[in-house]
């Protein structure tokens, strides 16, 4: 089995690949993306192979982009933080779906309908068509995104505004959300489900562990090796540099349309 990996998060597709390998020995890696840009000129150079596996949130911009780019008559298996309403979206259309942290039987559920449902797609474009009018209606402009967190504070519960939030970092396994005010709450996410559930206008993962809000921006300062300084409006003793990947996505998230 000829394998293809868009997945932006190294572990993830690490680890994708490394269970793949466990599940099928024979399974072989001809391509890897992380971002609509690689993948496009991926696609554009080879269509040799079987089955592809696919984030939705990458580095600059949602997966769905890529069908708006070229055409993939093969099978897609979608990685993703999704709640369950849009997944049966992925149903309707004879889609699988595998939801993030991926397991090893879940990855062998998933092949074993692969096999099953394989046939659809040989003959081309009509599944395509769907699947793509179907990810522009979810991750398109009317995409509904999280407004309110419910966040715990001893033994009270608050409700914090997305809009009053200036920025989300990972410590560990833990997620925290840092307010306009200074406040600092432990959040139930990680960041790979923040970046699907807040909006891409306001929000941006910078880095492996800032998510940061663009009006919670003080300063952007060049920084060594092309790589850019955020300085927020908040103090904060961690220092958050736009990662070398992300620095093009940000100059144009930043810059506006």
């Amino acid at each position: 089995m000829k394998v293809i990996i868009i997945e932006d998060e190294i572990p993830a597709a690490e680890k994708l690949e490394r269970l793949l390998k466990e599940i099928q020995p024979e399974t072989e890696i001809v391509g890897k993306a992380g971002s609509v840009k690689k993948a496009v000129e991926l696609f554009q150079n080879s269509q040799d192979f079987d089955v592809v596996f696919m984030d939705i949130q990458l580095t600059d911009g949602k997966s769905f982009e890529i069908f708006n780019q070229v055409e993939i008559n093969k099978p897609i298996i979608f990685l993703t933080a999704f709640d369950q309403f849009a997944i049966d979206a992925f149903k309707v259309n004879g889609v699988d779906y595998l939801l993030k942290p991926l397991t090893y039987d879940a990855l062998e559920a998933s092949l074993q309908k692969l096999e099953r449902f394989r046939g659809q797609f040989e003959s081309g474009g009509s599944d395509m068509a769907q699947l793509s009018e179907m990810l522009a209606k979810i991750s398109g402009s009317g995409a509904s995104y999280k407004t309110r967190f419910m966040v715990k504070v001893g033994e009270h519960i608050r409700s914090i505004q997305t809009s009053d939030t200036a920025l989300f970092y990972a410590d560990g396994r833990t997620a925290y959300l840092i307010t306009n005010n200074k406040d600092k709450y432990v959040v139930d996410y990680k960041l790979e489900s923040l970046e699907e559930i807040l909006d891409p206008k306001e929000f941006l993962r910078v880095n492996r562990t800032f998510i940061i809000n663009i009006n919670a921006i003080k300063d952007v300062l060049i920084y060594s090796n092309s790589r850019l300084r955020i300085t927020p409006i908040v103090d904060l003793d961690k220092e958050i540099i736009v990662s070398r990947e992300k620095v093009s996505t940000f100059k144009d998230w930043y810059g506006g349309e």
